[in-house]
């Protein structure tokens, strides 16, 4: 696994690398990954859950209620909710989004996988994320799993991010590096 020593080594690390094994001794980790997707989806589109999980002063008690009701209503797999019940009693729900990507990480290393995040100023069409993801496994020379995301500020370009690795062709740091060689 390519940066899995340094994943497992973090605290959301450590729970994405607990819930990656036992996902695998189940034979579930494709069910897992997309109850993740999920949830994390969730978080970003809901400002309550997003409240939720970042607010010590709510109880484990009620976290956990909430955290179960949400994940019946996701429909999520018994081990995600599991999981998820077991975050919210040792007061670790702030860590999910961190959790996410840890796991996602871990299950495409073990797939020989790498995921890049792509950040465009506007949305990219099929064909496009087709090309780049093509262009990125040829560079990489393994699987390449693309995630999407817009931020219209970037003016233009890609911003990519593989592991540790970024390529920022954007419009916004060509102008930033400009001003800066411009200030002497």
């Amino acid at each position: 696994m390519e940066n899995s020593g340094g994943i497992k080594a973090s605290l959301q690390g450590r729970y994405a690398s607990a819930l990656f094994d036992l996902a695998s001794e189940n034979g579930t980790v494709t069910t897992v990954e997309s109850d993740l997707e999920k949830i994390g989806l969730a978080v970003r589109e809901s400002g309550d859950l997003a409240e939720l999980i970042r607010n010590p002063e709510v109880s484990r008690k009620a976290a956990g209620k909430a955290i179960e009701a949400v994940a019946d209503v996701l429909g999520l797999a018994p081990l995600t909710k599991n999981f998820l019940g077991v975050l919210a009693a040792n007061r670790r729900l702030f860590a999910l989004p961190d959790i996410i990507r840890a796991f996602a990480s871990i299950a495409a290393a073990q797939r020989g996988e790498s995921t890049a995040e792509v950040t465009s100023a506007h949305a990219l069409t099929d064909q496009q994320v087709e090309e780049l993801r093509q262009k990125l496994e040829l560079r990489e020379g393994r699987k390449v799993k693309v995630k999407t995301s817009v931020d219209p500020d970037l003016l233009g370009g890609l911003v990519v991010t593989i592991g540790s690795k970024r390529i920022d062709s954007s419009i916004r740091t060509r102008l930033n590096s400009l001003a800066q060689a411009m200030k002497g």
